[in-house]
């Protein structure tokens, strides 16, 4: 008798355990990169941590743009607003910047169908402000890596792209030829060719961000993290794990209960 209900309490205490995982899963934050533009680079693939900031249940890019200004802009989350009319939501001001509603996101270089776009860990989210409003000229750019990793010297081989329309309106990539790269905001003497390729290197140990510039059209600027030299992995939060070594500890506890329990009975 005494071992059955040793055995009840232990169950009714591990599935108390994992609902709480459970739950802490659930609301644990997620970690996604941001980009944010307004001519030049306000902030570069920084990673930020996402929770459901508007309570809708999901992640969003909304979420993640919520989290980036509370997380990296001076005047925190005062900085982006948005509002809502018959097409959906919409941006009012980012990164403290009101120009009457033209700004741009894309989630990983593709464009997203709205700021409730869902977002996973590991995403990255990019929101520009268009310098020119009026006409809409601003280009959309990207990098063929976002990340690379190399040794000092080590030459590394980018391709630079951008996004324009069809007759149909349908999107499609186009080579960025004559762009000037940048190293950590400074203009190089490395620029794409007619295909858009670019070879680089750094020979400076560090984290160096990559970026592009342009006398001929008006880019929103391309970003890629250059780590020359040894690189530690990014933590990602270490909530769930340490839960979970809990819900292994109270499992642990209650098999020794147990065993005691048939000892002494024998």
């Amino acid at each position: 008798m005494k071992k059955s209900l040793l055995w009840t309490a232990v169950l009714i205490l591990a599935l108390t355990v994992w609902t709480s995982l459970t739950a802490l899963a659930a609301g644990d934050p997620v970690l996604v990169y941001v980009t944010i533009a307004n001519g030049e680079l306000m902030t570069a693939r920084e990673p930020v941590y996402v929770t459901d900031k508007d309570g809708d249940g999901e992640l969003t890019i909304n979420d993640a743009l919520v989290a980036a200004h509370e997380q990296l802009y001076s005047g925190g989350a005062a900085g982006y607003s948005t509002a809502t009319s018959d097409l959906g939501m919409y941006i009012e001001r980012l990164w403290g910047v009101e120009n009457g509603g033209s700004y741009g996101y894309y989630k990983n270089n593709e464009m997203a169908m709205g700021l409730t776009t869902p977002v996973v860990g590991g995403d990255h989210v990019i929101a520009y402000v268009y310098t020119d409003p009026a006409g809409f000229s601003d280009v959309f750019t990207y990098f063929s890596e976002t990340t690379i990793s190399a040794n000092p010297g080590e030459p590394q081989e980018l391709v630079l792209c951008s996004i324009g329309f069809d007759e149909n309106f349908m999107p499609v990539t186009i080579p960025v030829e004559g762009a000037t790269i940048t190293i950590g905001g400074k203009p190089t003497g490395y620029k794409t060719d007619a295909d858009g390729h670019v070879t680089i290197n750094i020979d400076e140990r560090g984290t160096h961000v990559i970026s592009a510039v342009s006398d001929t059209q008006r880019i929103v600027p391309p970003v890629c993290i250059a780590e020359i030299g040894a690189a530690q992995a990014p933590q990602t939060g270490g909530g769930f794990a340490v839960a979970a070594f809990a819900a292994l500890a109270v499992l642990a506890g209650g098999a020794v209960l147990a065993r005691k329990g048939r000892n002494e009975k024998q």
